[in-house]
């Protein structure tokens, strides 16, 4: 399923290389970035392995919508700190508007809504 490989992805990139996360961690947030970055990570990971057998899926899909909907400020975040730095701004934006379907499609998997996509 692309989604539980898409969530496995992210989550082995937040762990194997987590300084590039810390630095998107809003300000706002208590305790140390490092914490939020491996545990966003983790959850990703989870997130993954549930969606990806048949019997949890369901709770994956559930878990996943959580997921997606928490980090969301720190993608906020990671746009309005891109004012201050170079780089690929449109990827930083695309990331906005590309999280309503994935929080979607989540949520369809959470309801039982027939299987997904490839």
């Amino acid at each position: 399923m692309f989604l539980s490989r898409l969530l496995a992805g992210a989550g082995v990139t937040h762990v194997a290389a987590p300084r590039v996360y810390d630095a998107v961690v809003p300000p706002w947030v208590p305790g140390p970035a490092r914490f939020w970055t491996l545990s966003s990570g983790l959850a990703e990971l989870v997130a993954a392995g549930l969606l990806a057998h048949p019997r949890t899926r369901r709770t994956g899909g559930w878990v996943a919508a959580a997921l997606l909907v928490a980090v969301f400020p720190a993608n906020l975040h990671m746009v309005w700190q891109h004012r201050r730095r170079r780089g690929p701004l449109l990827a930083c934006l695309a990331r906005l508007p590309l999280q309503v379907p994935l929080v979607v499609w989540s949520v369809r998997i959470g309801r039982g809504a027939g299987s997904t996509p490839e």
